[in-house]
């Protein structure tokens, strides 16, 4: 049985796909994209979410936004030093830290020069 086609994963492509990205952005895709495991063979599992989800109950409120003054709920863990798949350091809750979406993204985009562009 075929997938059903959908909308290409890329923000303001029109093309109908069966997969992820349409031809033209499935070739344009960024290195870094292309060379990266799943989000799952790099640790982010069932016994992650559930990890996660322990530690938004406790910590529910972004570090980045309190130090702000601003009370904003926390839907990430980041993991202050990047792990780069040392699982060790992936598990050391010391190394969490609960942020928004927003301020992950923001992180994330300094950390890696541009989301993944600085590999």
């Amino acid at each position: 049985m075929k997938k059903s086609l959908k909308p290409c994963n890329e923000p303001g492509c029109p093309q109908l796909t069966r997969e992820g990205y349409c031809q033209q952005h499935k070739i344009s895709k960024p290195l870094y994209d292309l060379v990266r495991e799943s989000s799952s063979r790099r640790g982010y599992n069932s016994r992650w979410r559930k990890a996660r989800e322990g530690y938004l109950a406790k910590h529910p409120l972004c570090q980045s936004c309190l130090l702000q003054g601003k009370r904003i709920a926390a839907t990430v863990v980041d993991h202050l030093t990047p792990h780069k798949g040392d699982k060790k350091l992936f598990w050391d809750s010391t190394n969490w830290q609960p942020l928004c979406a927003s301020c992950h993204s923001k992180k994330t985009a300094k950390e890696d020069g541009g989301f993944g562009n600085g590999l």
